[in-house]
């Protein structure tokens, strides 16, 4: 909704410097202490652009001063609703998927493993709609090759959609819908380790694009039903006589009731319920007759329950508005909840009959929201921080330089990727003394991009693989080149031992070596543009006269919690030093670089972690 508003000129009476400058950082000034736990509605007479700053900062990702003042000019009903009950299609400049063409249809059912996928091809004569030779040296090794290939173009093809996915929350006029998904990617935690198919992830992605601020109940059973969940849960072995307790613990544990709120009983039932539930390739299917059609006792209720029906007896718990009314609450507002809070959060999702848009629209407006408890204490994970950055720069993309799924892997987070079924621990994790120098190290990249850097999407990090490439590379055979690290490369293997090497059905090493170079000959490469950035066209624009008045500025536009005293003043000696003038007009010709570094200063300072 936002970036999609009419802005043009909206600012240029109001001079959004002065406005910037002279507004004092709500974290600071502006929060009312005596809010906290008051889910009443905030007022009109209460609205400005600091609360509009702090209500974008959690629907979204923040924004620029043009995307908070055009919220500060609406009412708080007008600003909120404006971001939560958004229309689709004012995203209709956003891109779909482009696909790079990579899965053929022979690879389904995928096998679970390098030995059973030679084992299927040794008694079926094919597999990975490869056949097998039929005579000659190695004689499985198409198919091993087309094993490892599926894997690695998965995982590459799997960074294009986070890549894909992080250029959407950038761009999005929507930027709520992308928060949303956000949390329900992190709630309903899967990985591409275990799926192997980004296809079934982005269907998830997806689902949770469309649903993510609907019909609670109607998601869960969605989800349920994804082949990506299915997959990560094991649904594949839960059948009849042999449930699989996986998916109902989780249901139940992580997805809608808590810890404590179910007995072992109450999982052992709900999994026969779930019986039968798979997938083919990605659609949904049930199995009757793996599905146990007997009676089922489940949280107090008999009955022949399927799995729909166990959702919806889970749906009734009072406990399940309340557990998911505080995971929404702690995503967007803060930890701190009081028992009497998430109660009274649980009965107004209730009431509205598990619809998100409602509490989200109740949360927003409360006072609670917007209370000192509540402002300026969210860490940032490593996603919000990027995403938030490139949009407080105003750019229009993510930038390929440096690498999205890098940059926030390296502070703890990889989008598809999350470390447990419970997703990421977020709050304090993100920021441990290691994390935050990592943290300034990626403002740094964005703003003075890497010379030497080399697309991961583009080569292989593992040791053995380049070993076996550089000796192929060198003129040596097979099985010479694929010879383990631990045999020094002027060593030769016995010779006894390199003939049963070379009469093999296939050589493993040699398959990853090639299921990398197939893959990275189809998939698409990720752009790899850097940031566009004019530092001195943004501080002319806002005609700014003083390196005070710039750092002033910066501090507004890109901190919702201000430094101290110290900080600012030790910007504003940095940049004057750098400029060698407090005169921006006498510095406009080679102002750019002493700019960038004041700025990655400024975007290092313990404050920019927080929302």
């Amino acid at each position: 909704m936002l970036r999609g508003i009419n802005k043009k000129n909206i600012l240029q009476s109001l001079g959004v410097a002065a406005i910037l400058i002279a507004s004092p950082s709500l974290a600071q000034q502006g929060a009312i202490v005596s809010w906290q736990g008051d889910l009443s509605q905030i007022a009109s007479t209460d609205w400005n652009y600091d609360r509009a700053a702090h209500l974008l900062e959690r629907a979204g990702f923040g924004g620029t001063p043009e995307d908070i003042q055009a919220l500060a000019l609406m009412s708080p009903s007008e600003a909120v609703g404006a971001l939560v009950y958004f229309d689709p299609s004012d995203n209709s400049h956003l891109h779909a998927f482009d696909h790079s063409g990579i899965h053929d249809p022979g690879i389904e059912p995928f096998p679970p493993s390098r030995p059973a996928t030679t084992e299927l091809a040794k008694q079926n004569g094919e597999v990975l709609g490869i056949k097998v030779k039929p005579t000659g040296n190695r004689r499985l090794q198409p198919v091993v090759n087309k094993f490892f290939y599926w894997l690695r173009a998965s995982v590459l093809e799997t960074n294009r959609v986070a890549y894909w996915w992080a250029n959407r929350m950038v761009a999005s006029n929507n930027p709520l819908q992308e928060k949303m998904a956000l949390f329900w990617h992190g709630h309903y935690a899967v990985n591409e380790t275990k799926v192997r198919d980004y296809r079934k992830l982005l269907m998830e992605l997806e689902l949770f694009h469309e649903m993510g601020t609907g019909n609670f109940r109607d998601l869960m059973v969605a989800v349920a039903q994804d082949p990506a969940m299915l997959s990560f849960l094991d649904a594949g072995v839960n059948v009849k006589g042999a449930s699989n307790e996986n998916f109902a613990r989780e249901i139940m544990e992580l997805f809608t009731m808590g810890v404590g709120n179910y007995s072992e009983t109450d999982i052992r039932e709900a999994a026969r319920a779930f019986t039968g539930w798979n997938y083919v390739d990605l659609e949904f299917v049930i199995n009757e007759a793996q599905h146990d059609d007997n009676e089922k006792q489940f949280l107090g209720h008999t009955g022949n329950f399927d799995g729909i029906e166990v959702i919806d007896i889970i749906m009734d718990q009072q406990v399940t508005a309340e557990y998911i009314a505080g995971k929404i609450y702690r995503f967007f507002v803060r930890d701190d909840l009081t028992p009497e809070t998430q109660i009274e959060l649980g009965n107004i999702f209730r009431e509205a009959n598990y619809e998100v848009a409602a509490l989200l629209e109740n949360l927003f407006l409360s006072k609670d929201f917007y209370s000192a408890a509540s402002v300026g204490t969210h860490i940032k994970s490593p996603v919000e921080l990027a995403i938030s950055t490139y949009i407080k720069l105003g750019l229009d993309d993510a930038p390929g330089v440096p690498d999205f799924n890098q940059a926030t892997g390296a502070l703890g987070q990889t989008l598809f990727r999350p470390p447990t079924v419970a997703g990421w621990a977020g709050g304090r994790s993100w920021v441990t003394p290691g994390l935050l120098l990592e943290r300034g190290n990626f403002a740094r990249d964005v703003l003075f991009p890497d010379i030497n850097f080399i697309p991961s999407d583009r080569r292989n990090g593992s040791r053995e693989i380049q070993s076996v490439a550089r000796r192929i590379r060198e003129g040596m055979d097979i099985t010479s080149a694929t010879q383990p690290s631990s045999i020094g490369e002027g060593q030769v293997m016995a010779e006894s031992n390199m003939l049963a090497d070379r009469d093999e059905d296939f050589n493993t090493r040699y398959g990853s070596f090639r299921g990398w170079q197939m893959a990275i000959e189809r998939v698409k490469p990720i752009p790899r543009h850097t940031a566009r950035l004019n530092l001195s066209k943004m501080v002319k624009n806002e005609q700014l006269n003083s390196t005070a008045d710039v750092v002033d500025y910066f501090i507004a536009r890109f901190l919702r919690v201000e430094p101290g005293a110290d900080s600012r003043a030790m910007l504003i000696d940095f940049l004057t030093n750098e400029l060698g003038t407090t005169d921006i007009g006498n510095a406009e010709s080679y102002m750019e670089d002493s700019l960038r570094m004041t700025l990655h200063l400024l975007l290092s300072q313990p404050e920019y972690q927080l929302s």
